[in-house]
């Protein structure tokens, strides 16, 4: 019998239990604007084969219970029919996980790719091959797939997110020559291949190490002592700002920080005035764009 390894949260222990379901529960909508209904009904079997793709396909050794599965949506938004069966638009991936002992689930990645095209006939079958690029189609969603279970297994354990990200980087590798945008370093700063780049560049480990810290140590410990575990968050934000001041303006930082803007402003905006300032110098300094919205932290009281 397959198994799955969950992590025990609040116990901090590991253990090997039976298991039936497949690892992700992925929401998939297909947004066509401007297309004929025809041309949307197309679409909307390509969003059963994508969820079934997703959420019906074995992405790890493991096997994980249906409540243990990885939440999060997809959703792609089309922009433009090229001719034929060639589509272009762009794509929106967000995964979540649940916080310990709260009905209460945060946001772990949020990230919009404007490079995004494919060729889909309608019920032809999706084609993917773990060493090969088949399509760019299923090459875009099992690299975002591997990124997300990537980011959810880093919250739980310190770099556990490795294999995974791994798995991303070979499909960006399989992916040199394909004609598609995204996949290769020379033609922008922040695309899928300087994602993974990042996700595996030791120089910026403390990244992935301060996302353990923020949920493990952090968020799942609040609901024993919310000032203890807050205070583990902020330790994280410190960790995130010495990334920064060797490496600033990654494109990590910025995936980082787009999942988790408004969560912190809700956080410290319950703090203690020295820890709010605190907060509020750091994130006004690893993410400038958002400084107004980290400003208002101290406005709530």
């Amino acid at each position: 019998m397959m198994k799955k390894l969950i992590f025990l949260i609040g116990f901090g222990l590991t253990m090997l239990i039976p298991s039936t379901a497949q690892e992700l529960n992925i929401q998939v909508s297909v947004s066509t604007p401007g297309m004929s209904e025809t041309e949307r009904l197309v679409m909307q079997t390509l969003r059963s084969e994508l969820r079934e793709f997703i959420n019906q396909t074995n992405w790890t050794a493991y096997q994980f219970e249906t409540r243990e599965r990885i939440e999060g949506s997809i959703q792609i938004t089309i922009e433009e029919r090229a001719g034929g069966d060639e589509y272009r638009g762009s794509i929106q991936v967000q995964s979540r996980r649940p916080v310990y002992n709260t009905a209460y689930n945060t946001p772990v990645f949020n990230h919009r790719d404007r490079d995004f095209e494919f060729r889909y006939r309608e019920h032809q079958p999706l084609e993917y091959a773990e060493n090969a690029f088949l399509s760019n189609l299923t090459s875009v969603i099992a690299y975002y797939v591997y990124i997300i279970i990537g980011f959810d297994f880093d919250t739980f354990a310190p770099l556990g997110g490795n294999p995974y990200f791994e798995a991303a980087q070979q499909i960006v590798n399989q992916a040199q020559n394909a004609p598609q945008r995204g996949w290769k370093s020379f033609e922008s700063q922040r695309n899928r291949y300087w994602l993974v780049e990042n996700l595996m560049n030791p120089r910026y480990r403390q990244i992935r190490q301060a996302m353990y810290r923020y949920h493990r140590l952090g968020f799942d410990t609040m609901t024993d002592n919310i000032d203890l575990g807050r205070s583990e968050v902020l330790g994280a934000l410190e960790m995130l700002q010495r990334a920064h001041r060797e490496r600033p303006g990654i494109p990590l930082m910025q995936v980082v920080m787009t999942a988790k803007s408004d969560e912190l402003v809700n956080l410290f905006s319950e703090a203690p005035g020295m820890e709010q300032n605190r907060a509020i110098e750091i994130l006004s300094e690893i993410d400038p764009a958002n400084s107004s919205k980290y400003r208002r932290i101290a406005d709530r009281n």
